[in-house]
């Protein structure tokens, strides 16, 4: 039973990929068929009942119904033309041939394919006109009554191949609509997966410049500090190396925790130290003060505390701004920090008094640094707006403008770490 079955599935396989043959076989079907119902007779006045062999087809009708079964063989490809010849043909048979044979068969198949090929209106007014013109004409030239069981019989095999057809273009549109959702959800589906990878991997990205780009600019400064005074100031050096260290060190655990979190198989458990935010901001600026660069900050100590995600952006725009500005803005530069809350937003704005060295451009993500480029999004992400770019008389300038009630787009689990 499995052998046939296989032998099944592969046949009908190879007449799917093979239409014309397909055709030619059911052809073949619908002639031999015709041919055995010419010598049946339903029986009429005078006989008993319906008989087989007790009439032999005429040589008109069989040529009738060759003629007919081979048009079915282009069905598919002239759908319409094949109709209308075979129902040509059914009508000749009705006028000359008496009794009439069984090829109106062939035009009740053309009639389905039509039906399963065309749309719903096309089919209704094909199918009306098709057992109309077959079952008047029956009627007018058939040597039976017009009420007739063979004229009814026209009526009735005409409509059902119709309502037939239908069903079938019916079942397959729905069939290929489903086909087509399934496979447009598929696409949507990876779609939707590269877009979430593109922005994971911009996260972490960001996080990781975050991370790093801090700490080890205070370690070159620091680095180049003790190396500048090694000979002539053993003891400012040795305090150099200390926050060398230090910023090292902190670098290091930072980097530790990230990776650590990225390596987790499934969702990640909640981080055990705090998220940085401004309540740090003291020690932050402290660390560029360490590094030569002289910060004043504006900041309520009094004021309310921002929502976690809008307090970590906060922190993130400062620490990267002032890295830029020791970084480019040059010796004898000054920062100034401000953070207040007007509102339902929180402005943060970072002012330094460089003389706009060639560098500037770079921290202003002109010429292909991240920093900005990172603060923008974090920014943007929760629905805010950053203006960064030269001062007026010198400086350079952010400004960043965020929502107090901001809906981030997904949670930030490595805030927490980074």
């Amino acid at each position: 039973m499995t052998t046939l079955g296989t032998g099944l599935a592969r046949a009908r396989r190879w007449l799917r990929d093979h239409p014309l043959a397909f055709d030619a076989a059911l052809a073949l079907a619908v002639l031999g068929t015709m041919l055995v119902a010419s010598f049946a007779d339903s029986g009429g006045p005078g006989h008993h009942g319906p008989s087989f062999g007790s009439r032999t087809p005429a040589v008109s009708s069989v040529v009738l119904m060759l003629l007919g079964a081979a048009a079915l063989v282009l069905r598919r490809r002239r759908a319409l033309q094949v109709l209308g010849f075979t129902c040509c043909l059914s009508v000749v048979e009705f006028v000359v041939v008496d009794p009439p044979g069984p090829v109106v068969m062939s035009a009740v198949v053309a009639l389905y394919t039509v039906a399963s090929r065309t749309d719903r209106p096309t089919t209704w007014r094909v199918g009306l006109v098709t057992s109309g013109a077959l079952a008047a004409t029956a009627m007018i030239f058939g040597a039976a009554p017009w009420y007739s069981q063979v004229n009814l019989g026209v009526v009735a095999w005409t409509g059902l191949a119709g309502a037939a057809g239908d069903a079938v273009r019916s079942r397959r549109a729905f069939i290929d609509a489903i086909r087509e959702r399934a496979e447009r959800a598929e696409r949507t589906r990876d779609e939707e997966a590269r877009r979430r990878v593109a922005e994971e991997r911009l996260r972490i990205a960001r996080d990781l410049h975050d991370v790093v780009a801090h700490h080890i600019a205070l370690v070159n400064v620091q680095a180049g500090v003790a190396a500048h005074v090694m000979d002539k100031r053993p003891d400012q050096a040795k305090e150099a190396l200390a926050h060398v260290r230090d910023a090292s060190r902190s670098a290091l655990n930072e980097l530790r925790a990230t990776v650590g979190l990225l390596r987790q198989s499934g969702d990640p458990t909640a981080p055990t130290e705090p998220a940085p935010g401004l309540a740090v901001l003291g020690e932050l600026v402290a660390t560029f003060r360490n590094a030569g660069l002289p910060v004043e900050v504006a900041c309520p100590e009094q004021a309310a505390p921002l929502p976690a995600a809008v307090d970590l952006a906060a922190y993130r725009v400062v620490q990267e701004a002032l890295t830029n500005v020791r970084k480019h803005a040059g010796a004898g530069t000054k920062a100034e920090v401000s953070v207040v809350r007007v509102g339902a937003v929180a402005e943060v704005t970072v002012l330094d008094n460089g003389r706009g060295t060639p560098a500037v451009p770079a921290q202003g993500g002109l010429g292909g640094g991240h920093g900005l480029l990172g603060m923008r999004e974090r920014v943007t992400a929760l629905g805010g707006t950053l203006t960064a770019g030269p001062r007026y008389g010198g400086g350079f300038r952010v400004h960043a403008i965020l929502p107090v009630d901001a809906r981030p787009g997904a949670p930030d689990r490595t805030g927490g770490l980074a």
